[in-house]
């Protein structure tokens, strides 16, 4: 297969637009004799005469415009491979890796691939369920690209394997069943609680977070049962076998036997964080990921996001 020479290509493109060698010197700020010796060397190159005397002028032969008209058709895939690598450049096409914990699946990572994909529909967002531990090792080792967790599983800000960035600030709400006491009760306290039977699992995040709400509000949650699946917590409520703390974020469907109530006086919260590897978060397809999570996460919030200390990390 012949080596093609564009640069040599060009010029007898050019040949073929101007007409005559002069013209096609001063159109490519070249030499007439340079000209020619470039269109010698394509004739080699390709083993066919690609000019033919006409009176004082040449003129290209059937041959040339045969090359031309493929040349037309590999300059323009040229073209269309330089638009598609300047979107790749300026972060609108490509493919960005995220893992990210069940809740925030379908209440950030859906509805942000959904707004990348009207705005740049050639870059894609390729979803990993992780949990933190999982979703961190996952980055660390490129296989995913952005980390979405909670704060308390997140690494610490003096960290510097990985950028963090606060998305949201999510309310905590207590579920209990729809004929409890206090189902209708105002101003609802987290202490209120206190003495009732407690749903939640026996190890993770959501173990350390009910209990640390529990703690601010001055009293250790009793486990009664043991649950870490939305959908069981909220059945073990409905039957009226306790009480639980969900995240407004993960958005439990409406039961008719279980009471969603806020809670406005302690108003315990969890934070959820997106992470990236240290120096990769100006990369523009991440950034524009990370601004689709915010947007998605502005959608919860009834504020912006705001930073926290390693304390309210430790707490929440």
């Amino acid at each position: 297969m012949t080596d093609w020479d564009l640069r040599k290509l060009r010029v007898l493109r050019a040949l073929g637009e101007h007409r005559t060698v002069r013209a096609t010197a001063e159109a490519l700020n070249m030499t007439p004799s340079a000209v020619s010796q470039q269109l010698a060397g394509l004739s080699r190159e390709t083993g066919v005469q690609l000019l033919e005397a006409h009176g004082r002028r040449v003129r290209l032969t059937d041959a040339a415009h045969v090359l031309l008209r493929h040349g037309d058709a590999v300059f323009a895939e040229l073209e269309r491979a330089e638009a598609e690598l300047e979107a790749f450049a300026r972060g609108e096409a490509g493919r960005v890796a995220v893992g990210a914990f069940a809740t925030a699946i379908p209440a950030l990572v859906v509805p942000a691939a959904a707004d990348l994909r009207r705005r740049w529909p050639d870059l894609a967002v390729r979803v990993r369920e992780a949990e933190a531990a999982e979703a961190y090792e996952l980055l660390a080792a490129g296989e995913v690209d952005l980390a979405l967790s909670l704060a308390a599983d997140a690494p610490s800000p003096r960290d510097a394997t990985f950028e963090r960035t606060v998305l949201l600030a999510d309310p905590l709400r207590a579920a209990l069943p729809a004929h409890h006491r206090l189902a209708a009760a105002p101003g609802l306290r987290l202490a209120d609680l206190a003495e009732e039977p407690w749903i939640f699992g026996d190890s993770g995040p959501w173990r350390q977070i009910t209990e640390h709400a529990c703690a601010a509000a001055g009293f250790t949650p009793d486990q009664a049962h043991s649950a870490a699946d939305w959908s069981a917590v909220l059945s073990l409520v409905e039957a009226g076998m306790g009480v639980a703390l969900v995240p407004r974020l993960a958005a439990p469907a409406a039961r008719p036997g279980v009471a969603v109530r806020e809670l406005r006086a302690d108003r315990p919260l969890r934070h959820v964080v997106a992470a990236v590897r240290a120096g990769a978060g100006g990369r523009p397809r991440l950034a524009r990921v990370l601004g689709a999570l915010q947007r998605a996460a502005a959608e919860h919030a009834e504020g912006p996001a705001q930073p926290f200390s390693d304390h309210e990390q430790s707490e929440q």
